[in-house]
């Protein structure tokens, strides 16, 4: 069986970094998702994507997937980049160089 371990990135409608910092281990599809003709919602025979097991560290996650002899692979996270900006420079005067 596969996994997938990774560190969850933050939701879109949320300003800060919570739940950011715990690692998931989820196991990746054996079968593949089909729409159902009836509703239109998608459903899959395979029970195992809905589990998300959460853990304080990768090495943890790891740990666990080594343990239980699963197929793991890491995604890294990337590495948040931030500029620092004043408010006062959203009104600054930058003059227009001529020629362009």
């Amino acid at each position: 069986m596969k996994a997938r371990i990774y560190q969850p990135s933050r939701n879109t409608m949320q300003s800060g970094r919570g739940k950011t910092k715990n690692w998931v281990l989820e196991y990746e599809n054996d079968t593949a998702r089909i729409p159902e003709p009836l509703m239109g919602w998608v459903s899959s025979d395979d029970t195992n994507n809905q589990v998300t097991i959460h853990f304080d560290t990768e090495k943890d996650a790891i740990k666990f997937a080594k343990d239980k002899g699963l197929d793991y692979k890491v995604a890294k996270a990337q590495i948040r980049k931030t500029k620092p900006r004043n408010y006062g420079d959203n009104f600054k005067y930058i003059p227009v160089e001529e020629g362009k």
